[in-house]
């Protein structure tokens, strides 16, 4: 490595580098902050090409999550894991449970859920080595798939978004381009389908496009993001990796709103200010995708879907919060989203301070 973790991404409580010859583990498990509770995020499971590629999604997304867990209002901190491989190939109990004990190893400062190459299943299988994971199957007594509540989430999100810019929360007639049809793009399409907008859609796996067209035959599809960033577009929904919002991919797009479930949307921290510049509203990726954690947080205490239902849909009040304060500052959604969160965390991490003194 040509830099070392704290020159490149200062703030992390704790980085964990773990490995099991027997199964071919290798993960990296990240902590970003505990001030508001246990560090809450999902495995993702990716072949990375190499263990810096891997080193930096990790240290990026744990941040994102104590962001995200802040603004969403969860006692919680931010953490994440990734697991480097081909989970198509290279996944096994074996390996799972491997990956169990070293979340274990960690006494409860890191809760695992699913995320990106990782399904309830894998967490009921992570669960047999480890008390502190989440987001698993109704059968073993969890909420099952959280893609439920982040898609509803990013969908309130929207509605916030188009009252902001249109003076309504409706996207009947509005054009809507969803970047990634898989766990969460697929159901977010039902719910912009239901609401009658005019959906078009795109994915490289072309099975995750033919189901979506099998469920919504009236969808458009377009060959690639590329193809889709180039298209008029009233909403801009990446729902699949991160970093989709570069200096050249906003200098292209033609769209009014850009609000999806993707994590770390945008390439670097300037680019929120090149989307401003253009008119362009950003909702806060870690803003409106939080449905998903908002879900894993309320297993913890019991299921209630009504309940965890609830809570997601507050994600139009609070993003309508971040626009408010993004105007009353003058700065884009989101440095105001930043802004909130920090405020919680180090009020909230304050006051936990004080009480256990």
């Amino acid at each position: 490595m040509t830099e070392g973790v704290f020159g490149r991404h200062s703030g992390h409580e704790q980085v964990v580098f773990c490995q099991d010859e027997a199964s071919g583990l290798k993960a990296i498990i990240g902590i970003y902050s505990t001030a508001l509770g246990p560090a809450l995020g999902g495995t993702r499971f990716y072949p990375y090409a190499t263990e810096d590629a891997a080193l930096d999604d990790v240290l990026a997304l744990s941040k994102g999550m104590a962001y995200k867990n802040a603004l969403a209002g969860l006692d919680l901190g931010g953490g994440k894991a990734v697991i480097i491989g081909d989970p198509n190939t290279l996944k096994s109990e074996a390996l799972l449970r491997a990956y169990g004990r070293f979340v274990e190893s960690l006494g409860g400062r890191y809760l695992t859920a699913c995320d990106m190459g990782t399904y309830v299943r894998d967490m009921d299988v992570v669960a047999r080595e480890t008390r502190h994971v989440t987001g698993r199957s109704p059968e073993d007594g969890g909420a099952g798939d959280s893609s439920v509540l982040t898609a509803f989430g990013v969908y309130q999100g929207m509605r916030a978004s188009a009252d902001q810019v249109w003076g309504v929360p409706e996207l009947t007639g509005r054009r809507v381009g969803v970047a990634g049809v898989g766990k969460v793009g697929h159901i977010l399409v039902g719910h912009l389908v239901a609401a009658g907008a005019h959906v078009v859609i795109t994915d490289v796996a072309p099975s995750a496009v033919e189901r979506t067209r099998a469920a919504h035959p009236e969808v458009e599809v377009v060959s690639d993001v590329d193809t889709m960033i180039g298209t008029e577009l009233d909403v801009f929904a990446p729902c699949a990796m991160g970093g989709v919002l570069t200096d050249e991919t906003v200098a292209a797009l033609r769209t009014r709103i850009v609000c999806g479930a993707a994590n770390n949307q945008l390439a670097h921290p300037g680019v929120d200010k090149l989307l401003d510049d253009r008119g362009i509203l950003f909702a806060p990726d870690y803003l409106v995708n939080a449905g998903g954690v908002i879900q894993v947080d309320d297993e913890r205490h019991g299921f209630d879907f009504a309940r965890a239902q609830r809570k997601t849909a507050a994600i139009f009040d609070t993003t309508k919060a971040v626009y408010d304060l993004a105007k009353a500052d003058g700065v884009p959604p989101a440095a105001a989203a930043d802004r909130l969160a920090e405020r919680r965390m180090a009020d909230v991490g304050r006051l936990r301070s004080i009480l256990t003194v």
